[in-house]
């Protein structure tokens, strides 16, 4: 009888990191029946990886509501997977990562005393409420899980001072360089005229002429109001010292992110605002860069993968091993060391940062065939 998973996920983040999963998991046909559950977490950027990776949810809830706080999001998500647990009565359900639908799912299938596996397990900066509401959901999430598929040896690290037990830990890696390296494969045949109605024609255009491009990527919660203003301040301040460098920010659609990036970045000529993109485009983007300023946590990952260094304009991070291997170095949402530290990548003319990028700590694109034959196994036993 085949072992019945249900993974479950609804934002972006976790969709591109469980595609791989899923895809390994359908190679299993005959001995894994997979079921796809999605919420709807995140709408519209959720379906664009859905096409990109050609996923299609058995179950789509479609929970997310305009204005809907994270409150609503999680009545919402626990009264939807009710209901299906309930009726899919899966062996397993897989969750990734520190959203609101990854603990949703893992508190909805203890109710149902389904066991639980948690990718991308073991991530901590040891301050609940940084990043918000990510860390409480991680650490609440390992408390209901069975198996803890862990992407490094640090994440291992902190489930047993948990006291989560060393025989339900696994280090995979991270899924994320399995999504990275399958998109960055498909770069050489994406058409320009794709690539064109994607980021604007004169964008595109700007982006192939342009010498040196810094990619900017900022949305945390934590960072709403004062964090943001400061860090697009610091932006405007390396735009108008460095004329001839070009800053590309594809803008979250959040309004706490669009109004202050266009109030302090608009206008600016060597800034671009570009649309939300999808994750092939990003992959694209990211590879033309020769910095990257973000306040993301998979970017994080990704970046050592195509020697791109980065600034983690975050106070904590929970990836340390890109912070000690020096492919990314943490500045916070300081207007004075965001504009020195990107000015002194910039300006290493042997780019001695990437130098120090041998190779990804986060993962070699095997974690996804490691999680899937460790729950064949566990289930099997």
């Amino acid at each position: 009888m085949a072992i019945r998973v249900l993974t479950i996920f609804g934002t972006r983040p976790e969709a591109i990191k469980l595609a791989p999963v899923i895809k390994e998991l359908a190679a299993h046909e005959g001995l894994i029946a997979s079921r796809v559950c999605v919420t709807g977490q995140h709408r519209q950027i959720l379906d664009q990886v859905l096409d990109l990776f050609s996923i299609k949810p058995d179950i789509d809830l479609d929970t997310m509501r305009p204005g809907q706080d994270l409150t609503g999001i999680m009545v919402s998500a626990l009264l939807g997977l009710k209901d299906v647990l309930r009726a899919e009565r899966p062996d397993i359900v897989l969750v990734q990562g520190d959203t609101a639908t990854c603990f949703a799912a893992a508190l909805s299938a203890y109710y149902e005393q389904i066991p639980v596996g948690h990718v991308e397990a073991g991530l901590r900066t040891g301050d609940l409420y940084s990043p918000f509401p990510e860390e409480g959901n991680r650490v609440m999430t390992a408390r209901l899980a069975r198996w803890h598929f862990a992407p490094t040896e640090e994440a291992r690290r902190n489930l047993l001072a948990e006291g989560i037990k060393d025989d339900a830990i696994r280090v995979t890696g991270n899924t994320v360089i399995d999504a990275l390296i399958h998109v960055r494969g498909t770069l050489p045949a994406l058409a320009p005229e794709r690539l064109s109605a994607a980021l604007g024609k004169a964008a595109y255009e700007r982006l192939l002429a342009a010498k040196e491009i810094v990619l900017l990527t900022a949305h945390r919660r934590e960072n709403f109001g004062p964090g943001l203003a400061t860090i697009f301040g610091a932006v405007r301040d390396l735009a108008k010292a460095r004329p001839a460098s070009l800053i590309a920010f594809p803008v979250h659609p959040n309004p706490n992110v669009q109004e202050p990036a266009a109030s302090i970045l608009g206008g600016l000529g060597n800034v671009l605002l570009l649309p939300p993109l999808d994750y092939q485009i990003f992959v694209w983007l990211m590879n033309r860069s020769a910095l990257i300023m973000t306040d993301s946590g998979g970017i994080q990952e990704e970046a050592p993968s195509l020697g791109k260094p980065v600034l983690v304009l975050r106070e904590v991070s929970e990836r340390l091993e890109a912070i000690e291997q020096g492919s990314a170095a943490l500045v916070g949402a300081k207007s004075a060391k965001i504009t020195q530290e990107a000015a002194r990548i910039l300006d290493d003319a042997q780019n001695k940062l990437n130098d120090l990028i041998e190779k990804n700590p986060f993962g070699d694109g095997l974690a996804s065939k490691r999680i899937v034959n460790a729950l064949i196994a566990a289930l099997r036993n």
